[in-house]
């Protein structure tokens, strides 16, 4: 099982899927195969995930993917380049999230894991106008919080300010 503030993200993000795109759906979700690719195929859609390619590096992997829509959750923000896979993709739907910058944290990096690390952390209105600037279409957003139990200023902050943003947005 995964751990409760997993849980409640996953079920967040699955309603939003869900109302912007109901299954049955085939989706390019952008990353290696992880437990949400999981629980979409659960819920009717049909998943590819990309292979752990650097899309930096090879943003055009994107291309060959003729699919509904492409998923990117909490993908963007390990990118240096995130305009170059988002004018990449052919599909005319995307659904992505991103973790919002937090003023009263930093951005988050592994000490551990080189590629678990947060070269942004956006504002929404930075992630919007990068998602106009690579042509997208924004339908719809949500955002929700990440309240975590624990005790301190932190954590009482974490309970009211929003820590994810979710865009569908067209082509």
């Amino acid at each position: 099982m995964f751990p409760k503030h997993h849980q409640r993200r996953y079920n967040l993000t699955l309603r939003f899927l869900q109302k912007v795109l109901p299954a049955p759906a085939t989706i390019l979700d952008l990353g290696v195969k992880n437990p949400f690719s999981e629980i979409m195929e659960q819920n009717g859609y049909t998943v590819f995930n990309t292979s752990g390619e650097d899309l930096d590096i090879l943003p055009e992997i994107v291309k060959k993917y003729n699919v509904d829509a492409v998923t990117a959750f909490e993908i963007f923000e390990h990118l240096i380049a995130p305009f170059n896979v988002l004018s990449k993709i052919k599909s005319t739907k995307l659904i992505a999230s991103v973790p919002l910058n937090l003023w009263f944290a930093k951005a988050y990096r592994s000490k551990t894991d080189l590629w678990d690390r947060h070269y942004h952390e956006f504002e929404d209105w930075q992630f919007d106008w990068l998602l106009e600037k690579s042509s997208w279409k924004i339908i719809e957003t949500q955002k929700w919080t990440s309240p975590i139990k624990k005790i301190g200023f932190r954590p009482i902050l974490r309970t009211f300010t929003p820590r994810y943003y979710i865009v569908y947005a067209k082509r």
